[in-house]
């Protein structure tokens, strides 16, 4: 892509009639850093002035700005975004610093778009998790989701002169040995931030809205605690906001949300977020992680949406997406009217590419900016991108500059099919047998398919994969490298002409055939084989195929007590010397099991109890 490549984000090609370009805000301050409360009159003005939002009513900012030159532009806007912050209160020198580059920024927006008209906005993710020595009464405490840590990201977040809004992330309700419920974690948030729902919304311009959505569940999650996920009230409570104000009206709306919406076409992911279940929001519900896409192709008020999570930088173009992209480059997204921005990190220490950076929201009556403050390089203010609205339901997007960090492949580890791409394998869905991979899987295949039922297959990395049948957006492992590697795939059809039942079986007695008039598509069988011989793929209940292994945070550290309690019953009853030796000869059991059986015969476990394999019994 040459720089400056323009992507039309809508189908009817046309050039702007004029361009969006609004100077750099930056200046180079230095101060004592001063963590002031949030409460303190700072300047003349009281840094929490927001009035609450209840019941989908809109927060509304006060007085209209009092600059003359704000004045004739009532759209202009200007908002810093902080990613992760992960505070650990040993090592605040990075914060002290970025700080100071943002309130130079706010100082000067402040001049520019009145004090009304700037905020500043966190997705989350306060507190380091990790034992921060900050509890002498209990030395293994993590940080992240207590009461101190989120007393402090309060005070720091009510430090920038500047009214702020924030939002939870995975982790900040990790406070598991101060409080025994996510409702209570989540009371002692909202509290420590002087919020009353989790979800916010400012109008922060005229009809220009900042909406953030919180995640509010950690010990009873399902799955893994570090999912994202946004309850059902705040889902409606969205939906029913989006509905109240449509583009058509001249409504604009930017959302915050910790982790980016299934579909946004953010590729500045790593392999760990999608192999556990944790890349999007509502990752594991297939209903709700693609809700929030479905929004955005539905409301075209939507014109942006910044997340965080995976702590990588912003010097990627891939760390932006648009709504639509070049036709020399794939198929259509649709994503709507929204564009999509992952934010990076404040400390160095919570980088995973070495990258400081937080994001810069700065927008007009004609479009918006973002922008990327690089707190490695004093500060600096980089135009990533610039949007320029057509209409009300039209945009046209330009990217600012190409690739900036060339370690790309790096950091981005997971590939996104494209329809019609060159590692696509056609025929899966149609044809009674399909090879898909001629030779044996090593890391450098990269394959796709589609099965008759719609699910979406791929390997990569020497993985498999389950990728999202409307948006191709990576969900989950479905076989690890270990079992994958050296063999091959095929797909054939499994369902036969008649229904035939062994009434002789135990436990078969009175089956009927199984219901297959809610399902149109042919019974397929996903196999992987070698000489060595044939293992089925098989579905989830639901039909998914991801493996959602990574189970929750809570339960994990009760069954790894339980194993620690096992280990030294063995070490006092059993003929083992060392420690180590107790840990090999301690296995753990679980359930629920899986077999073809129709009777429980074995609770024993493939390659873990002894009789296991001799059963035929199949661990899930």
């Amino acid at each position: 892509m040459s720089t400056l490549a323009v992507v039309l984000l809508s189908l009817l090609a046309a050039t702007p009639s004029a361009a969006f370009v609004q100077p750099a805000l930056f200046s180079s301050t230095s101060a004592t850093v001063r963590f002031a409360s949030k409460k303190e009159v700072t300047n003349g003005e009281v840094t929490r002035t927001k009035k609450k939002d209840t019941n989908g009513e809109v927060a509304v900012n006060g007085n209209a700005a009092t600059n003359g030159e704000a004045s004739k532009d009532p759209y202009s806007f200007i908002v810093p975004i902080l990613g992760d912050l992960h505070i650990d209160p040993r090592k605040m020198e990075d914060y002290s610093i970025g700080r100071e580059h943002v309130k130079s920024i706010i100082k000067d927006a402040k001049s520019k778009v009145g004090n009304d008209n700037v905020a500043l906005v966190s997705l989350g993710d306060l507190g380091e998790s990790k034992n921060c020595d900050h509890n002498p009464d209990n030395p293994f405490e993590l940080f992240a989701g207590t009461s101190k840590c989120h007393t402090i990201a309060a005070d720091f977040l009510g430090s920038f002169d500047v009214p702020y809004e924030v939002i939870g992330g995975n982790h900040d309700l990790e406070g598991i040995d101060e409080f025994d419920s996510d409702a209570r974690n989540l009371r002692n948030f909202l509290k420590c931030h002087d919020k009353e729902t989790p979800q916010f919304c400012r109008e922060i311009a005229e009809k220009t809205l900042l909406v953030g959505l919180c995640s509010t569940i950690f010990r009873e999650a399902t799955y893994t605690s570090h999912e994202v996920i946004i309850d059902d009230e705040q889902i409606r409570w969205f939906e029913d906001l989006l509905k109240s104000r449509p583009a058509e009206d001249g409504w604009k709306i930017f959302v915050f949300s910790h982790a980016p919406p299934n579909g946004s076409g953010i590729r500045i992911i790593q392999e760990n977020h999608v192999v556990n279940g944790c890349c999007w929001l509502n990752h594991s519900s297939e209903k709700n992680c693609r809700k929030f896409i479905e929004l955005v192709r539905e409301h075209r008020c939507i014109k942006g949406w910044f997340s965080g999570h995976f702590h990588l930088g912003q010097d990627y173009q891939d760390s932006i997406t648009f709504p639509t992209i070049d036709p020399s480059e794939g198929p259509y997204p649709n994503r709507g009217s929204c564009v999509f921005a992952q934010t990076s990190v404040m400390r160095a220490g919570t980088s995973r590419d070495g990258r400081q950076q937080s994001r810069l929201l700065r927008g007009t009556k004609d479009g918006f900016e973002i922008c990327t403050i690089d707190h490695k390089n004093d500060g600096k203010v980089r135009v990533d991108a610039t949007i320029t609205y057509r209409d009300d339901n039209h945009e046209v997007g330009v990217y600012a500059h190409e690739d900036e960090a060339y370690e790309h492949d790096n950091y981005f580890k997971v590939y996104q099919p494209q329809v019609d791409d060159h590692a696509y394998v056609c025929g899966a869905e149609d044809e009674e047998l399909c090879m898909l991979t001629p030779d044996p899987i090593t890391d450098e295949t990269v394959a796709w398919w589609k099965l008759s039922c719609g699910r979406v297959l791929g390997i990569v990395n020497g993985m498999m994969l389950e990728f999202d049948k409307s948006t191709l957006a990576p969900l989950g492992l479905v076989m690890s490298h270990d079992e994958l590697a050296g063999k091959q795939v095929a797909i054939i059809d499994s369902g036969l002409e008649e229904c035939m039942i062994n009434f002789e079986e135990d436990g078969m007695d009175g089956a009927d055939c199984a219901d297959t008039e809610q399902d149109d598509s042919r019974e397929q069988a996903v196999l992987v084989f070698d000489d060595d011989g044939v293992t089925v793929v098989q579905p989830n209940d639901d039909g998914s195929y991801w493996r959602k292994i990574v189970r929750n945070k809570i339960a994990r550290m009760k069954e790894r007590r339980r194993e620690k309690a096992a280990v030294e019953f063995a070490q006092m009853f059993l003929p083992v010397r060392t420690e180590e030796e107790a840990k090999q000869k301690t296995l753990s059991t679980w359930g629920p099991y899986t077999t073809t059986s129709g009777v429980a015969k074995s609770t024993g476990v493939e390659g873990i109890t002894k009789k296991a394999k001799e059963l035929n019994v199949y661990s899930s």
